[in-house]
């Protein structure tokens, strides 16, 4: 029988603030096989994600607030099964999209497993841990959904998309972070957000997402998508009003740097941008 605590701490609701960049990634393939879309979204949303929260959860046996918890449960040895088994179905599962696509999720499953497990433990580096994540949640994918999802399983995806879906998780990150600096400390783990600082966090993530900006005007302006990137902007503007009132809190008191607001400011982020990538992919079927 399945534990309570091994399903809390799998977290699916999680998924959702990951989310964006498959709506990101499918939404600039060419030709859609969606059969394979939904697979990879299964793969991705069902299996992956959850299977890496639990892995996580498992190494820290968190006692204080996390991604999506405010009060986790202790894990058991169940919940490590879980995850393996999970992992399992997501390779095995990944061969029928591709070898590309099954080695694709094999590689971010073994990273994600690095950045959590003790004896290599990446997540304890703040500029390690920090590209980990950039790298394999934004551009590596962007590009297994990219190539998942395509009708001729297209091993090459736009490069300038690639880069903006690791820049807009680069400045989605930190703040997740910035209200566990002392639980991480205590735990040995150095994060982007505690050497940056409650201030330098949110400059650092205004910076990023300026970057991604940049570059997903690049990307929209070259590929002809203009009414696109409008809408992107359009869909962004509450989460820019939430995320400089929290700053304008934390610049008061540090305090402000909590679980409530983080949660807060994931979950408008997420839905805006999901929205967002969502419209635009429904505009580009249509046209």
């Amino acid at each position: 029988m399945i534990q309570p605590s091994t399903i809390q701490l799998l977290r699916f609701h999680f998924s959702l603030f990951l989310m964006p960049i498959y709506w990101f990634a499918l939404s600039q393939v060419p030709a859609i096989n969606w059969l394979n879309a939904i697979i990879v979204f299964i793969v991705l949303h069902v299996l992956v994600y959850p299977a890496s929260n639990g892995y996580n959860s498992y190494m820290d046996k968190d006692e204080t607030a996390i991604g999506g918890l405010e009060q986790p449960l202790q894990p058991t040895r169940q919940l490590f099964q879980v995850t393996v088994w999970m992992d399992a179905m997501a390779v095995l599962i990944g061969f029928y999209i591709s070898t590309y696509f099954a080695i694709g999720v094999l590689l971010y499953i073994l990273v994600s497993r690095a950045y959590s497990y003790r004896g290599i433990r990446l997540k304890q580096y703040p500029i390690i841990g920090f590209l980990t994540v950039v790298v394999f949640q934004g551009a590596v994918t962007f590009w297994l959904v990219y190539h998942g999802a395509s009708s001729d399983l297209t091993l090459e995806a736009p490069w300038p998309a690639m880069i903006a879906a690791s820049l807009l998780i680069g400045g989605f990150y930190p703040l997740t972070q910035i209200y566990q600096h002392k639980a991480d400390k205590a735990d040995g783990v150095t994060t982007i957000s505690y050497v940056l600082g409650y201030r330098g966090t949110f400059i650092f993530t205004a910076v990023v997402y300026a970057l991604s900006f940049g570059v997903l005007a690049f990307w929209f302006l070259s590929s002809l998508q203009l009414t696109g990137f409008l809408l992107l902007q359009l869909f962004f503007i509450p989460t820019l009003i939430y995320f400089f009132y929290w700053a304008y809190q934390v610049w008061k008191d540090a305090a402000a740097a909590n679980f409530k607001h983080t949660m807060q400011m994931n979950l408008i982020a997420s839905v805006c941008t999901n929205l967002a990538f969502i419209t635009i992919l429904i505009l580009n079927l249509f046209e």
